[in-house]
């Protein structure tokens, strides 16, 4: 959560909001617990509003000169971003970035760029304008089409079409700041967290890639948020690799929904909850590829727990907390990546600004913390793999910098690359 310091809360549908930084000294643990769940964002909310229609082609694309093109524009033998198309392993490879847009020093839409697999060197190829406040990003199965969280008090949900960098639409989540977005692996439903409202959507995805009209919206409401949360704040949805269920992790409380989707309406049904110690504000998880087993980042109490999951019932059990390897006072885990192997995960240490490794041992059942290494850059928001598992993508908040990594597949050690690449208010990087 994190970047520049807000003046004051900014609350919508009774959720405080992401983008307050904590720094601000409050007295009272009540106080900080409250100010802990929104720590990762930059500055104060933008006023605008992404609206709760489609928005039709109202984007347009940026050259890296900032001149629109009515095209996509890639770097000198670069395969066209999200064309499915399988490119040498020694060819560019599409790099997608989120941003701030109402952020001061913030982006003007979603960065547009490539990385060379074997250098990890990133090439800047401009902006997709017309969307505003992309600060997570979700990739189509078929690699057409572009998801954003558009987060704003009015919150939404933008498809782009990569192939000509086309914004096909927005439609309104009905909840607050939308901060997560992913695509179920059948690719007919997009799912949405609001962490504002505590609330998380589903939107039917037509044969184009565009979205429709919202199908269904839960919100949190039990168990009731811990001592020094506003409320709800759902920060992630994402399908178990079984495909059976979609899990919503809410830092507010304190808790992990499990719901079956109903695949052919679109509706959600809770089938199970798993919580979390109070206070422990869990923030994302991530799946061993495995599928029994599943890692949790908690954003306020800066733990870790491995959780058992069971594909019958969608059940999860959260394991002990575990240390996320920071030495920093205040830090803020935010996101784990898993190795496609499932031998090693990584931690994104917001506050400590550092990357813990740990090898994954017992089949996905226990995570063995092998140390940390310095991120090279601000408040790591949100990290992400090379499908094939060779480089690690590091989004810095407050620096503007994503930085890259090398994998040592045996041992799982972390090596920068080069300079990190210079990105406004970087708050997630997808690579394909």
């Amino acid at each position: 959560m994190g970047g520049q310091m807000g003046s004051g809360t900014d609350q919508a549908g009774g959720g405080w909001s992401r983008r307050r930084l904590v720094g601000v000294v409050l007295g009272g643990a009540a106080a900080s617990v409250a100010l802990a769940g929104c720590a990762e964002d930059s500055g104060n909310r933008g006023s605008g509003s992404s609206g709760s229609g489609s928005s039709g082609s109202g984007g347009g694309s940026e050259s890296g000169a900032g001149s629109a093109v009515p095209e996509a524009r890639e770097t000198a033998g670069s395969a066209a971003p999200g064309s499915g198309s399988a490119a040498s392993p020694s060819g560019p490879r599409p790099l997608y970035l989120g941003t701030y847009t109402s952020a001061e020093g913030g982006g003007r839409g979603i960065g547009v760029a490539s990385y060379d697999p074997v250098s990890g060197r990133i090439t800047g190829g401009g902006t997709i304008t017309g969307v505003p406040d992309p600060s997570y990003l979700a990739v189509h199965p078929d690699g057409g089409t572009l998801y954003a969280a558009n987060e704003r008090a009015r919150g939404a949900v933008t498809a782009v079409r990569l192939s000509d960098r086309t914004v096909l639409g927005s439609r309104a989540t009905g909840g607050a700041h939308t901060c997560h977005v992913s695509v179920h692996p059948g690719g007919r439903w997009l799912l949405s967290a609001d962490y504002g409202s505590g609330t998380v959507a589903v939107h039917p995805i037509d044969a184009s890639g565009a979205l429709g009209e919202r199908t269904d919206q839960v919100t949190h409401r039990r168990p009731a948020p811990g001592p020094g949360q506003q409320g709800p704040h759902a920060h992630q949805i994402v399908t178990a690799p079984d495909g059976g269920h979609v899990l919503a992790v809410d830092l507010g409380t304190d808790t992990v929904y499990s719901y079956r989707l109903d695949e052919r309406n679109g509706t959600l049904t809770e089938v199970a909850r798993a919580g979390t110690r109070a206070g422990a504000g869990p923030r994302h998880l991530a799946f061993h590829p495995g599928g029994r087993y599943a890692y949790l980042a908690n954003e306020v109490d800066d733990t870790v727990a491995v959780c058992g999951y069971d594909a019958a019932t969608g059940r999860l059990t959260i394991g002990a907390p575990q240390s996320t390897g920071a030495k920093a006072a205040t830090n803020y885990p935010a996101q784990f990546a898993v190795t496609p192997d499932g031998a090693h995960a990584f931690l994104a240490n917001r506050g400590d600004d550092t990357l813990a490794r740990y090898a994954v041992e017992a089949d996905g059942a226990r995570l063995r913390l092998l140390g940390t290494v310095p991120v090279a850059g601000d408040f790591p928001r949100q990290i992400a793999l090379s499908p094939d598992g060779g480089l690690l993508f590091a989004a810095n908040q407050r620096s503007g910098t994503v930085g890259v990594f090398r994998v040592d597949k045996a041992n799982g050690e972390l090596r920068l690359t080069g300079e990190p690449f210079a990105s406004p208010v970087a708050v997630c990087a997808v690579p394909l």
